[in-house]
């Protein structure tokens, strides 16, 4: 299936990933747990940023390597910059991050090279992206932040905690869905010398 055919099937635009399941959860977590200057690394449509500003009113910044993905972000009114991951960002800028990850397993050989496969795919393992993240967002963080992570199933959740941990945070369930071929989390994460329980 190509990566318009997929977009599609899903119900989106064909170029910038649209609001869907995964989406929603991610808002809902951020909207409890988002204080003080927000990040949304791979905001898409920008729809994300957007609730958490309206509903917070926190400053929301998003990010992704997708042009029309940010020109669609910023015609929701939401402060986007390109970039790939947190590449554009300084040191202690954010007390929240939130990312929700291209995390579908993609074999090498079915890899169909469009911006729709930048929104959707996570490599082979699905983490391609959450491994990056993982090591770098600790940098950007300030003390005693918090990151908002989706996780699917589809990525190897116990996979996923290993890496979490190899980072140095702790995590908690912010929100947990089922559907009918995956589960969706999203985890809150902080850095262990914080003292919070892992769940």
């Amino acid at each position: 299936m190509t990566g318009d055919a997929l977009a599609a099937s899903r119900g989106m635009d064909v170029t910038v990933y649209q609001p869907a399941e995964d989406s929603g959860l991610l808002a809902e977590a951020a909207v409890e747990h988002a204080r003080g200057r927000v990040l949304e690394v791979g905001t898409g449509s920008g729809w994300v940023a957007q609730q958490v500003a309206e509903e917070t009113g926190l400053r929301v910044i998003a990010s992704d390597l997708n042009p029309h993905a940010a020109r669609q972000a910023r015609e929701r009114g939401v402060e986007a910059v390109v970039g790939s991951l947190l590449d554009p960002f300084a040191a202690d800028t954010f007390d929240t991050v939130c990312f929700n990850p291209p995390y579908l397993p993609t074999d090498p050989d079915n890899e169909w090279n469009d911006w729709m496969e930048h929104a959707l795919s996570g490599g082979e393992s699905g983490r391609e992206l959450i491994e990056p993240f993982l090591a770098d967002v600790d940098r950007v963080l300030r003390p005693g932040g918090v990151v908002l992570l989706l996780v699917s199933s589809l990525t190897g959740y116990e996979a996923v905690l290993e890496l979490i941990d190899d980072a140095g945070f702790t995590h908690e369930v912010a929100v947990e869905e089922s559907f009918p071929f995956e589960t969706l989390t999203v985890l809150a994460l902080r850095d262990a010398d914080s003292g919070m329980e892992n769940n």
